[in-house]
């Protein structure tokens, strides 16, 4: 009769130690993400704007944003413009694109009537979609 040999070599043991490799790459990937789009999620434009209930950013196909700030400065997607450069530009996204969206951001310490004009600037360069920009309350 054949018998097997009767010392029994062990088998490969499991391994008991946790593998940190793989755990620290995704981490510094989602690091490298975040550190990428953290200066994209900013506004480069400081307004104090006023605080409402509804006040949920909705996504437009296309839009410009016109802000306006305390002191009485005109800008026309975060660039310093002038009332006539502010009716030119506004002019010129009408002609790409007539529902084209204007996303008016103004500061809070602005005059109801400076808002009304430019309002009519939207409106007069042929841009009827008018959304106003708030913060919800803290």
């Amino acid at each position: 009769m054949a018998f097997g040999r009767l010392e029994r070599t062990e088998g490969p043991r499991p391994m008991s130690d946790i593998n940190v490799t793989p755990l620290v790459d995704v981490m510094l990937v989602l690091v490298v993400i975040l550190i990428i789009t953290a200066p994209l999620m900013a506004s480069s434009l400081r307004l104090d704007l006023p605080k409402a209930e509804g006040a949920k950013p909705q996504d437009a196909p296309r839009f410009v944003t016109v802000g306006m700030d305390g002191k009485g400065g005109l800008f026309l997607d975060d660039k310093p413009v002038t009332p006539e450069q502010l009716a030119q530009g506004l002019a010129a996204a009408a002609r790409q694109n007539p529902e084209t969206e204007v996303q008016l951001r103004a500061d809070q310490s602005v005059a109801y009537g400076k808002v009304i004009e430019v309002m009519g600037a939207a409106q007069k360069a042929g841009l009827s979609r008018i959304g106003f920009v708030a913060e919800p309350p803290r």
